[in-house]
């Protein structure tokens, strides 16, 4: 399915991803999907990223578990299951065009809601919305960190309870997203190189093993200052990526 440059980039980029995400909470996933939705076809790229982004948070969920906020886990998951099983059943598809635009709007979309109206994923209305939205994302445009992270700005939550929780909660997800569009890649004739697989997460549970240093000395201020600026510049990034598709009308 790769060839053998394609898939050492694969690789480099899959460690430097892991790495950021490991710092960050989010970021390295979107950079991610972007490069894997340049090479694949949507129902893979969509599956390949869910497998990585499984390891990655599944392993940084482990690290920091003991800063989990189990409470917002099960408030999450609980909404997520549903809703998973609610779109498997709609005949809904989209593109890559349509993917793209979506992932990039979604950060300046949280910018605009008054402070007054910006979410707390304490809040277990908050967490119930927080996962629909987020699952339906994950589902049509294959990724929802800037819409996850706005759950978790004003929460009052350390970095590292957020880092922790947002793993676990993506790590959930992620499951759910191999289970939709595995079976979409199943039906559809597609399967994987099983080296490509496991080259996809070791190198996701190396990225994140290195990144925990960094996460114990940068400063709160820091943290939440470059998590805005990156995501923020990774949307526009995507945004013309979604609009040059969709102007060459490409899928």
């Amino acid at each position: 399915m790769l060839t053998l440059p394609l898939t050492a980039a694969f690789a480099a980029a899959v460690l430097f991803t892991a790495f950021l995400s490991g710092i960050f909470g989010m970021a390295g996933g979107m950079i991610l999907l972007g490069l894997l939705l340049a090479m694949l076809p949507l129902a893979q790229a969509m599956l390949l990223h869910g497998i990585t982004q499984l390891a990655s948070n599944g392993w940084r969920a482990w690290l920091w578990r003991a800063h989990v906020n189990w409470r917002v886990m099960r408030h999450f998951a609980v909404v997520a299951l549903l809703t998973t099983a609610v779109i498997a059943l709609l005949p809904f598809t989209t593109n890559k065009a349509t993917a793209l635009i979506v992932l990039g709007l979604t950060p300046f979309l949280v910018l605009l809601l008054p402070k007054s109206l910006r979410p707390a994923a304490t809040r277990p209305p908050h967490a119930w919305l927080c996962a629909l939205i987020c699952t339906t994302l994950q589902l049509v445009a294959g990724g929802a960190g800037p819409i996850l992270d706005s759950f978790f700005v004003h929460t009052g939550m350390d970095r590292k309870q957020v880092v922790a929780t947002k793993a676990s909660i993506q790590t959930f997800s992620h499951l759910l997203r191999i289970g939709y569009f595995g079976s979409l890649v199943a039906a559809g004739g597609g399967s994987f190189d099983p080296i490509v697989v496991l080259i996809a997460v070791g190198c996701a549970m190396a990225g994140t093993s290195l990144s925990r240093r960094v996460l114990e000395v940068i400063s709160e201020a820091n943290f939440r200052r470059w998590t805005q600026w990156i995501v923020l510049s990774i949307a526009a990034i995507y945004l013309v990526q979604g609009g040059w598709l969709m102007a060459r009308g490409a899928a």
